[in-house]
């Protein structure tokens, strides 16, 4: 094989496996999941009431403050904290943290009935604030959509959460683990073929 085509494989996996990030920046990595699917999740319903849980990982890369906060972009705003470590629009501060700090949080959310009959995205906003010799060296921010599902006008009335449509249900008493290296390795496989194929 040349070096194009391994520059080419590595490359390719090196995305993929960025893919399971929610995003990155130098300052740090901020990773979320909703009902334990990677963030963003699209392309599913909710009703009014319905719980979901949402978990974030927030890595920092610097000494310094991580500030985090959790958030909806419209006015009206669609669902409620049932529990977890915050409120909407209120900020998670975390004061003189080292390189390699990590943390997670988790809420369990549900929509309110404010909003229905339309998409509710829930974000997730970190700033990163730097500090060298006690002095701010610079801020960097992340922050995307972990969730859009469109919110129905009906009362939830079970007990599971909201689940992503055509993902599958997992089997009770387990739970679904995300495998980015699996679909990483899968990529390869296939590019891999199809350049054995082309050679012959």
């Amino acid at each position: 094989m040349n070096l194009k085509i391994i520059s080419f494989f590595i490359i390719a996996l090196f995305l993929n496996i960025q893919a399971a990030y929610g995003a990155e920046n130098e300052y740090g990595i901020v990773q979320a999941w909703f009902n334990e699917k990677n963030a963003t999740v699209e392309d599913f319903s909710m009703k009014i009431g319905e719980p979901a849980t949402i978990k974030v990982t927030v890595t920092s890369k610097i000494n310094g403050h991580t500030f985090i906060e959790l958030s909806e972009p419209g006015v009206t705003k669609g669902f409620d904290v049932l529990s977890g470590p915050s409120k909407e629009d209120v900020s998670i501060d975390n004061y003189d943290i080292k390189s390699g700090w990590t943390e997670t949080f988790t809420w369990t959310v549900s929509p309110n009935g404010a909003w229905k009959n339309g998409n509710a995205p829930i974000n997730i906003f970190v700033q990163f604030s730097k500090i060298e010799n006690g002095k701010l060296k610079g801020d960097k921010t992340v922050q995307f959509t972990i969730a859009n599902p469109y919110i129905v006008n009906e009362q939830y009335s079970g007990s599971a959460p909201a689940q992503t449509t055509g993902a599958a249900e997992p089997a009770p008493g387990t739970t679904q683990k995300q495998t980015p290296f699996l679909e990483a390795a899968g990529a390869l496989a296939v590019m891999l073929g199809v350049w054995l194929w082309k050679r012959r």
